[in-house]
This record gives C-alpha cells, sequence and structure tokens, in this order.
C-alpha cells in the first residue's frame, strides 16, 4: 500500500496525552452551560490563493491583520484565520477525521486559526498550547452546496502537487452551518508535527455536498506533475485515544439521539 511522505519519517510526539482525532462519544460529551456561542467574522477579500501542498488543497489567508477572526465559544481570545483545508476518503463510507459515535463521514473541513493576541506569528502559535483554534465541519452527501461549488470550480487548476493558484473574495462562513452547537476539546494537529496546540470546536451540524463535489476533491492529485499519478485520497489521520481528556457539548443532550 501507499504509504504518504509525510507518515514515512518517524512521527513527533511520543508520548503525546492530547493527540487528534477522536471519536467524540454523544453521550460522554458534558454539557456546558458556561461555552458562549462562537462568533464568525470573516472578510472576504482576506482570501488569497489555492495551494495543492501534497497532502490536501490549502485555502490561504492574509492573517497579518485581524480582518477575518474568531471569538466567544470556548476561546479566552480572538483567533485569526490563516487557512482552511479537507480531508476526504477514496469513497463515501469514511474520510472525515472524527467520527460521532464511531461514524465516519464521507469528508472534513478544518478551519485552521490562530492566537495573534498572544504570540507574534502562526509559526510560534503552533508550539503552543492555547495558540490555535480549528473549527471542524463534517461534510455528509445531500444537495450540491453552492458555496462550496465556487471552490470546485477552482481545482483543475491546482490538480498536481506544488500548484498555486490565486483565489480571491471568497468567505468561508459559507461553509459552516448555521446550527450553532458544537462539541471542544483540547487536541493536536492531526498532520505533522502533531503539536498540542489546539482548541478543536467541532460543529455538530454537518453541511450537505453532492456526489460531484466529493469527486472533485478525488481527483486531485498527490503528486507533481511528471510524477506517476497518485489520487489525492484517505487523506487523514487515524482516531487516537482520548485518555483522560473530556469533550465538552455546547447543547444540552438529546435524551434519546
Amino acid at each position: 500500500t501507499f504509504l504518504h511522505p509525510l507518515w514515512q519519517s518517524p512521527l513527533t510526539i511520543p508520548g503525546g496525552t492530547r493527540q487528534s482525532p477522536i471519536n467524540i462519544q454523544w453521550r460522554d460529551s458534558v454539557y456546558d452551560p458556561f461555552l458562549k456561542p462562537l462568533k464568525i467574522s470573516y472578510d472576504p477579500t482576506t482570501c488569497l490563493h489555492i495551494w495543492n501542498n501534497g497532502y490536501s488543497f490549502l485555502v490561504e489567508f492574509d492573517d497579518s491583520t485581524d480582518k477575518s477572526i474568531i471569538v466567544g465559544g470556548p476561546l479566552e481570545n480572538q483567533y485569526r484565520l490563516k487557512q482552511f483545508h479537507f480531508h476526504w476518503g477514496a469513497i463515501n463510507d469514511w474520510g472525515s477525521e472524527h467520527t460521532v459515535d464511531s461514524k465516519f463521514y464521507p469528508a472534513e473541513l478544518h478551519l485552521v486559526h490562530w492566537n495573534a493576541v498572544d504570540y507574534p506569528s502562526f509559526e510560534d502559535a503552533v508550539m503552543e498550547g492555547n495558540g490555535l483554534a480549528v473549527i471542524g465541519v463534517f461534510l455528509k452527501l445531500g444537495a450540491r452546496h453552492e458555496g462550496l461549488q465556487t471552490l470546485v470550480d477552482a481545482l483543475p487548476a491546482v490538480r498536481h502537487k506544488d500548484t498555486v493558484i490565486e483565489f480571491d473574495e471568497f468567505d468561508p462562513s459559507c461553509l459552516i452551518p448555521s446550527c450553532p452547537d458544537y462539541w471542544t476539546y483540547a487536541g493536536s494537529l492531526t498532520t505533522p508535527p502533531l503539536t498540542e496546540s489546539v482548541t478543536w470546536i467541532i460543529k455538530k451540524k454537518p453541511i450537505e455536498v453532492d456526489e460531484d463535489q466529493l469527486e472533485a476533491f478525488r481527483t486531485l492529485l498527490f503528486t507533481s506533475d511528471g510524477e506517476e499519478e497518485r489520487r489525492m485520497v484517505d487523506n487523514f489521520r487515524p482516531l487516537q485515544p482520548l485518555m483522560n481528556r473530556t469533550v465538552r457539548s455546547s447543547f444540552q443532550p438529546q435524551l434519546s439521539p
């Protein structure tokens, strides 16, 4: 089987205690009435480009000012949007990094933010326990997603590894479900360096996308132009042990979900 180069060097966090992703056990999550709603304020003009980095495609933002930020939720101050990307499977039976009651979704969106109040740069924030905040949104099969389609239409131009295209005036809040409910826990990056710097905010409600849109993700390549083609699929990390962490929910659990 193909081992992606990203994982070929020995992994850097032996003995980690807050690794991601995890399985979220609905009934084991603890309702926290003090969790505030998450406030999302993105400026579409901060969107810069799309980059195929050989593991996913990253939509990158200008993070030199506080124009695109999130605040509230479990966070003690505001965090700036740096990039978003997705993880997906070769087929619809799996692809998400997190699971809910052991259920996989076909894909998962990650919006990566950093704490510019406490740290001078993204690179510094990555190394600190409260450095990053990542919003996770599950994608499920259903109706075509109009907001996502703008992005899907641009993907053929970044089919190969290391390709970059300009992509401006995009507001990723269209990819976040309006339902305010979320789970939150202390975790890590899911790609090297796997640092334990992430406050995860996982939205309860998925967004709907259609088969063609998921298929467009799967036409991308892990490989550069001229190399033997390897389709960009199954770019997710396996589940990690919860250890002694609590997953908090912003919503009261239903008696019988």
